[in-house]
């Protein structure tokens, strides 16, 4: 975190780079979804309800689909980068 000699709003700038990478991060690798939602699913070809495709705008999974690849999910780390002292010193 931002402290001695940081400018106001630094800890603020942090915070949104961090949420601004992480954005960038999973629209790399096509998480978040986008365009026209798909009538049958991606995976399984089962059909996606038309609830689920009005809720999730360009949503390509059904839900059994979808729980299947969250439950596979590997956190990340949670360190922030742009703080530690190593990453500093490169």
């Amino acid at each position: 975190m931002a402290g001695g000699w940081a400018h106001d709003g630094a800890v603020n700038e942090q915070i949104e780079a961090s949420i601004a990478d992480e954005l960038a991060r999973m629209r790399a690798q096509n998480k978040v979804p986008s365009g026209e939602s798909f009538a049958e699913c991606a995976e399984c070809g089962e059909e996606i309800p038309m609830a689920r495709r009005a809720a999730i705008p360009g949503v390509k999974l059904c839900v059994e689909c979808q729980q299947g690849r969250d439950r596979t999910f590997k956190s990340r780390s949670g360190i922030n980068r742009r703080g530690s002292k190593d990453s500093q010193l490169r």
